[in-house]
């Protein structure tokens, strides 16, 4: 298991990227808003560079998330399937899981309960 940190704050948001077998790992804590939403686009990005990219995004430290932070997400669901890999949501709950169900991302993008149950899923659509 390689394991590359890097923790990056940008306002009330702090992304820390891992590679894990060849997934890669967003480990996000704090909000997910307007203002801080440049930095998950960025960690997305940099996680965008190689064909069957395949990424988990871990949300159990986010507290909350508007607009901005859903449409990264789609953005990155998208990006994920046109280079045929797949994307993956951790640990969301209450006012974060509540508008990622709102606005029905949780009916194509698999979420997990936890990291481990993220990383073991074998079918790429769960």
């Amino acid at each position: 298991m390689a394991d590359n940190r890097e923790a990056v704050g940008h306002g009330r948001l702090t992304v820390v990227h891992t590679e894990t077998d060849d997934i890669t790992v967003l480990g996000l804590d704090g909000e997910i808003d307007h203002q801080s939403v440049g930095g998950l686009t960025r960690a997305l990005s940099r996680a965008d560079t190689a064909a069957g990219r395949r990424v988990v995004v871990d949300l159990s430290q986010v507290t909350f998330m508007d607009s901005s932070g859903v449409n990264a997400l789609i953005g990155a669901f998208h990006s994920t399937q046109t280079a045929q890999g797949w994307l993956r949501l951790v640990g969301a709950r209450g006012a974060v899981l509540r508008t990622l169900q709102l606005v029905g991302l949780d009916t194509f993008v698999p979420f997990h309960p936890t990291l481990e149950d993220a990383l073991a899923a074998t079918d790429p659509h769960n």
